[in-house]
């Protein structure tokens, strides 16, 4: 009898033991799963918030981008690139600004630089030349770099007659006009004054 009241309570004994240790248990992974979905949930939040502060200043700068874009003196909205481009350079090169009336004429490559004497050099590229309508007005001619520098010839819009220049010469003045070009940046100049330049311009 009393063999049998030890062994009920060991068993009771090993019983309480495990139940204890089963509600221990429990109660660690309780907070562990219900922080788990919590925890879960402010990660989500944190990220969206993140997603969100690291969005809305890329939104602004696009915004403030485009706006710088689209300006109400957007030129290349009412004129061609070309048209702007020979404004720009008489703007900045033209001897006279006090024109009435801009002319472009387009030269190809391997034209006479020049054309009233078969003995001058040509021109190993497309040109184009700016003038005025009148001698006093000057003259531009270059050639686009295609980067915001054009190369200058430093030719004249109204040449000597062959009668005048020696035999030769001209071959010798006209090479020399195309080894000494001269690179040169071009300005954005100012809206109003490329826009009256536009209007008066006429291409041939």
């Amino acid at each position: 009898m009393k063999k049998r009241t030890k062994i009920f309570y060991c068993h009771a004994a090993v019983l309480l033991v495990f139940m204890t240790a089963g509600c221990t248990g429990g109660n660690d992974d309780e907070p562990g799963h219900s922080s788990s979905p919590a925890g879960g949930s402010s990660i989500n939040k944190a990220e969206t918030a993140s997603a969100a502060e690291k969005n809305e200043p890329v939104n602004k700068d696009s915004h403030h981008v485009s706006a710088d874009k689209s300006e109400p003196d957007n030129m290349s909205a009412d004129y061609s690139p070309l048209q702007i481009e020979y404004a720009r350079i008489w703007l900045q090169l033209g001897e006279n600004q006090q024109i009435d009336e801009l002319n472009v004429r387009r030269i190809p490559a391997g034209a006479l630089v020049n054309p009233d004497d078969h003995t001058s050099a040509r021109y190993p590229e497309d040109v184009t030349q700016l003038a005025g309508s009148r001698l006093i007005d000057g003259s531009v001619t270059y050639s686009s770099n295609g980067d915001c520098t054009i190369q200058v010839y430093n030719v004249p819009l109204r040449w000597e007659s062959r009668e005048d220049t020696d035999q030769g010469v001209m071959k010798e003045v006209t090479e020399e006009m195309i080894r000494h070009t001269k690179k040169v940046s071009v300005d954005t100049g100012d809206n109003e004054k490329i826009r009256r330049l536009i209007d008066i311009m006429s291409i041939h």
